[in-house]
């Protein structure tokens, strides 16, 4: 059984070691311009050290800014890393929007848009992630990345983590959105991919109506025999609910 996080996890400490969140710009050769991320980096942080790395992916109405003004990470993982509970570990918020004008505006369902939340996958393997690695202190083992997300950031966790297995070891998606690829696409050689997961977590909330696409996946792995945590709780598709899984996938990460 997992516990839901204990009360306050999302409550500003006073005089506790504070992490830091800034953000960062990159060139993109997949889109062709400059893009944004925002960083966070651990409290008591060093150049003097190697970390690991979480990319934590936004939905679709939101941006590189979203997790930052809504689900408060900064807090969280500071909690967690005062109460000994948090392998240090740098996390980075991208834009999954990959394209030139990619601001949450206009009709987000637009085929271009929906796109450019496939194209990202090009972005962070092969402008994103070098470009971290080039300017943090980073461990660049894939034993070392994790990547996970919320709704259509948990699709794209998804299809992009258990697709490039030489990249990713630990993979999260929170309330799965409709992106997410058929199970059988996603883990074609269920052998494989138990073999290379240090960790494979589904949650969702139990009044969640996108809460059937995490129920398949989570049925195929079970039949495949691929060990995965799946976790139902309670709430619906909404921010209380993905605070509470960044609190729990996160403390589990890069042990």
């Amino acid at each position: 059984m997992i516990s839901s996080a204990p009360a306050g996890f999302d409550q500003y400490r006073d005089n506790i070691p504070r992490g830091v969140i800034e953000t960062l710009e990159y060139h993109s050769e997949t889109v062709g311009n400059v893009r944004k991320a925002m960083v966070y980096t651990p409290p008591e942080f060093s150049t003097q050290l190697t970390y690991p790395v979480l990319y934590l992916l936004h939905g679709i109405g939101g941006d590189e800014t979203e997790w930052h003004n809504y689900g408060a990470p900064q807090i969280i993982l500071d909690n967690l890393y005062n109460d000994n509970l948090l392998e240090p570990m740098i996390v980075v918020l991208p834009n999954g929007r990959a394209m030139p004008n990619d601001r949450a505006e206009g009709d987000l369902f637009e085929p271009e848009k929906i796109r450019a939340f496939e194209r990202f996958e090009s972005d962070l393997i092969h402008d994103l992630i070098p470009f971290i690695e080039s300017v943090y202190p980073t461990n660049k083992t894939r034993d070392n990345r994790a990547i996970a997300g919320l709704s259509m950031g948990g699709g794209q966790s998804l299809n992009i983590g258990l697709g490039n297995l030489d990249h990713f070891a630990w993979v999260g998606a929170f309330s799965a959105a409709p992106n997410t690829k058929a199970p059988e696409f996603l883990v074609p050689d269920p052998a494989e991919a138990s073999s290379l997961l240090s960790l494979l977590w589904l949650s969702c909330g139990d009044q969640d109506n996108l809460i059937q696409i995490s129920i398949g996946v989570h049925q195929y792995l079970e039949q495949q025999g691929l060990p995965h945590v799946w976790y139902e709780e309670s709430g619906g598709h909404d921010w209380p609910v993905w605070k509470n899984d960044l609190y729990l996938f996160s403390k589990r990460l890069f042990k």
